[in-house]
């Protein structure tokens, strides 16, 4: 389509769906007019790409998901489909601004953080890559919840990201599944002498699909996002008469991650997983049987992927199906499972590898129970007589009342990755060493990648365009190209372009914050930037406790040689999470102690940005000179707001701890502040267990005057969260080690400063970060998965069948 056509086909389709003229329509009207226009062009490829997945008889894979964050589509999909351009300057000539649309749609609150957004990234690189891969997720109706600051305190509020409809998706009666939900079951004996369960009570409820094409960059391809809906069944509408009633069904898919600090809010979670965990199983069989292929060869045709221990219970509703409706052989049935399944761990802390009592399973999903139960006694008996009896009783799926959904993943799959080569390192060595005993093979790495395209080309079009001046446009398809930049290093001409970028993004994201936030920056100052979950692992402390000693230092000399710094955070805590939350206040009432200080002359300002998500972290990173990722070494499995932020430009200020390891071997130890313990040294204060904050606090007089700030009243409306975060590290021992690290990140924060102030020499380390990040592209990191795990392989590789005519066989 060029650019005439696409005048005429906008204002034909803006005609039919509002009867109305571009002058007259709403950028509402004009964003669903294109959206509508986009879907029913990539829809005929979407079609294609399953007639020719299933012609070519291609293995696929499914990705399940408790989270995925998108972020907003529309440009996403203009760009992928090749229409930006063009489009852009097509609705410019109709007078329409494209921003202007982009801005009316709402960002899929379907995630959290990095868990959620690694999910889309692979989404979008599996159907860039021409992969047979397809998402599986939940419908939230209201995802995790809007952030607002009422007092410098989060709260939390319905993000009604649906109330407008979702034009992306498509409804899919026809492919709903029933799932069942609590109840008793009882195996008993049929005419051959076989068990078979007999579920009595619980309640059956209706799963819909809703589905989102995953358009993939340039290439025809039209990938699936299926994401589940909760309904009544129409045969169950007399039992719930009631609102009560209807809202206990309707609460399932309402909210990311329900409250779990009840029982009530424990169940729910676990309910959830089971309804997106069995719908989407079904599901895949449904489709397979469709193929007419025998049961026992599923292994050759379906991968499903554990994304985290969310979805673990897939490994048993697999079982129950080729067990229970398929009457498959156990031994069999075992088998593929193992074969089909593979997962990937996210997290070194114990407390996130999922664990459920066993009342509380036996409750929402009995047979699943049932099934797990055997899996154990099996893995035990298996196992005796092999291996030590405290090893078995260690890695077993049923100890301490509890069922360990980590456990169930590993055992009932042929592949446990992590998600950075320190992750997996640890993984075996340490968290996960028990198993990586019983089966070192099924052990490998896949360190995490992001989707270029979204952070380069969509976020930062100043960059992208020097870029393409400098070294050609081959990296918007081969990121590792990027490395051609290394030849510009010397180059005054192509580090001024690039500074020049910069604040042109640092400019607009200063807008942004004088508009939302009332707080004037200069973008001449060093932006500084810490992006990620609130949670005490991630060390937002540390960067506030940095920012405390520099108000002080300012305060005693406001003619301190510093450059200008505005820290910036974006950050949701958990509802439940109380001390995250505390942290959130007190770097809120910080921030507004700093900004409203006249005595330091504007050399610090501090801007915590409300309700992070991805559209925010297309205007912060782009802009960003400083990337924090502090975590206390051994605790973050990877990283990815680190990638994104070191292809904009942005250089790192880390800890040795996930994939920042491999970054500081990317781009070399002088273009990286690296500081703090390492994570042998953090393991050896764990095994001799002497790590002393008081000590420490006694020995250090800065430390002692920045922590006072926190108690004595310097820091106005903290008295209760002070004294909580000061008890946490003196009281409490300093679970992070937030103090040890202090001192080496305050010397690391001045080596930043002074780099900083070389301008030359800061625009070619920020030059080499932008030149090194291309082996950081999700691209590679599902290719990586798709050879060695899944086994599938691009649909190119069957370009005879397309264009052939068939009938669409969606799931």
């Amino acid at each position: 389509m060029d650019k005439t056509e696409f005048k005429q086909c906008f204002s034909r389709r803006l005609a039919e769906k509002f009867a109305m003229g571009v002058a007259d329509a709403s950028p509402n009207e004009l964003y669903q007019t294109l959206g509508s226009l986009l879907t029913s062009t990539y829809s005929q490829k979407w079609q294609q790409t399953w007639t020719d997945y299933r012609e070519a008889e291609q293995k696929q894979a499914y990705y399940f998901s408790i989270e995925f964050l998108p972020g907003k589509m529309l440009k996403s999909n203009l760009l992928n489909m090749g229409w930006l351009e063009m489009v852009t300057e097509g609705l410019a000539e109709l007078g329409i601004d494209l921003e202007d649309l982009a801005e009316v749609e709402p960002d899929m609150a379907l995630g959290n953080g990095g868990l959620g957004r690694l999910a889309s990234c692979f989404m979008d690189s599996i159907a860039s890559m021409g992969l047979p891969g397809n998402g599986n997720g939940i419908r939230y109706e209201y995802g995790l919840f809007k952030q607002h600051f009422v007092d410098n305190y989060q709260v939390e509020l319905p993000d009604k990201w649906l109330h407008k409809g979702n034009l992306w998706e498509i409804r899919k009666e026809s492919k709903a599944v029933d799932v069942h939900l609590g109840g008793e079951v009882y195996l008993v004996p049929d005419a051959a002498g076989n068990l078979s369960p007999d579920y009595q009570g619980g309640m059956t409820l209706r799963a819909v699909p809703y589905d989102t094409g995953m358009v993939g960059y340039q290439n025809d391809i039209v990938n699936t996002m299926r994401l589940w809906s909760v309904e009544i069944p129409p045969e169950e509408e007399e039992n719930y008469r009631s609102i009560e009633d209807r809202r206990t069904v309707e609460d399932l898919t309402s909210v990311l991650y329900p409250d779990d600090s009840s029982e009530d809010g424990r169940k729910l979670r676990l309910s959830q997983e089971y309804f997106f965990v069995s719908a989407g199983v079904q599901s895949i069989l449904r489709y397979y049987k469709q193929l007419n292929k025998p049961i026992d060869k599923i292994n050759q045709s379906v991968a499903i992927h554990i994304n985290d221990t969310h979805p673990a219970m897939c490994v048993a509703e697999f079982m129950r199906l080729l067990v229970d409706e398929e009457n498959l052989s156990w031994e069999r049935a075992w088998n593929l499972t193992q074969e089909v399944m593979s997962y990937t761990n996210h997290t070194i802390m114990a407390e996130a590898l999922e664990k459920w009592s066993i009342n509380m399973m036996k409750s929402v999903c009995p047979r699943i129970y049932q099934i797990i139960e055997e899996i154990d006694r099996r893995f035990v008996a298996e196992m005796t007589g092999v291996h030590d009896f405290d090893l078995i009783q260690r890695t077993r799926i049923i100890q301490d009342n509890q069922v360990h959904m980590a456990h169930l993943a590993i055992i009932g799959s042929h592949s446990t990755n992590g998600v950075a080569k320190l992750h997996s390192d640890l993984l075996k060595s340490v968290v996960l060493h028990d198993f990586y005993l019983l089966y070192p093979a099924r052990f490998n790495n896949k360190t995490n990648g992001i989707a270029m395209r979204r952070w380069t080309q969509l976020a930062n079009p100043a960059l992208s365009k020097v870029l393409d001046e400098t070294i050609g446009n081959s990296w918007r398809k081969q990121p590792t190209n990027l490395r051609l930049l290394l030849n510009y290093t010397e180059d005054d001409h192509v580090l001024a372009a690039l500074a020049d970028a910069k604040l042109a993004n640092k400019k607009r994201l200063a807008a942004y914050i004088q508009e939302h936030c009332g707080i004037e920056v200069s973008p001449q100052a060093i932006f500084d930037v810490q992006i990620k979950r609130l949670h005490a692992y991630k060390r937002q402390l540390l960067n506030l406790l940095h920012i405390i000693k520099l108000y002080l230092d300012l305060k005693e000399n406001p003619d301190l040689p510093i450059e200008p710094r505005v820290f910036i955070f974006g950050a949701k805590a958990a509802p439940s999470y109380h001390y995250a939350k505390s942290i959130i206040k007190v770097i809120n009432e910080t921030a507004s102690l700093i900004n409203q200080d006249p005595t330091i002359n504007n050399k610090l300002k501090v801007v915590f940005l409300e309700n992070y998500n991805v559209s925010l972290a297309e205007r912060i990173i782009p802009a960003a000179d400083v990337s924090e990722q502090i975590s206390l070494a051994s605790k973050e499995a990877s990283g990815t707001s680190n990638m994104k932020l070191m292809l904009n430009g942005a250089v790192t200020i880390a800890t040795l701890d996930g994939a920042n390891v491999e970054i500081r071997d990317a781009v070399g130890e002088e273009n990286i502040a690296i500081f703090g313990l390492t994570e042998s040294e953090v393991y050896q204060y764990y095994e001799n267990k002497n790590y002393s904050a008081l000590s420490i606090y006694d020995e250090n007089a800065t430390i002692r005057k920045v922590l006072a700030t926190l108690t004595d009243g310097t820091i106005p409306n903290i008295s209760a969260e002070g004294y909580e975060i000061f008890d946490s590290l003196i009281k409490y021992n300093d679970e992070f080690f937030v103090l040890r690290d202090f001192e080496d990140y305050c010397l690391a924060q001045e080596s930043v400063n002074k780099a900083y102030q070389d301008k030359r020499r800061w625009r070619q380390i920020s030059l080499r970060n932008i030149a090194s990040a291309g082996r950081f592209s999700a691209d590679d990191t599902v290719q990586r998965y798709a050879d060695d795990i899944w086994q599938i392989e691009p649909v190119f590789a069957h370009e005879d069948l397309r264009g052939a005519e068939h009938d669409s066989y969606l799931l």
